[in-house]
């Protein structure tokens, strides 16, 4: 496999597709990047301000209680109890594609080949269409 330059979708600039990166996104069965990675970052900071397609809007901390004294943080995310409220620093998020509806999304863990990946609005349909079992 050799490099390859594609056009991006947004600013029409050509950007190189490495071998490297083609064989990456081969054996994660993405489809061709369509924005160069200038403007992939670019749109990634938008969605990420806008509340876009990140997770609970409020990332992953430890700490567990605000200062505001009704319990527990309402920002949103998931929380840890302990460790005085330090965060653990921006979130890693990976490119996937939903295994029900083929769309690229991410996701803030490094996908397992073989296992599927939704997206945040597939995830939300299976996760309410699914029965709920009680514990008594």
């Amino acid at each position: 496999m050799s490099d390859r330059t594609l056009t991006c979708r947004d600013c029409n600039q050509e950007f190189t597709f490495t071998a490297g990166e083609q064989d990456f996104y081969t054996q994660r069965g993405f489809s061709d990047p369509q924005r160069c990675p200038e403007c992939r970052s670019a749109r990634k900071t938008q969605r990420n301000q806008s509340g876009g397609s990140s997770y609970g809007g409020g990332g992953y901390s430890s700490g567990g209680y605000d200062s505001n004294d009704s319990g527990y943080s309402s920002g949103g995310g998931y929380r840890s109890g302990g460790g005085g409220g330090y965060s653990s620093g921006p979130r890693t998020l990976y490119p996937a594609v939903c295994s029900e509806c083929g769309k690229e999304t991410e996701v803030p863990f490094n996908p397992t080949p073989g296992k599927p990946v939704f997206c945040r609005e597939c995830f939300q349909s299976r996760k309410s269409s699914s029965p709920r079992y009680d514990s008594y």
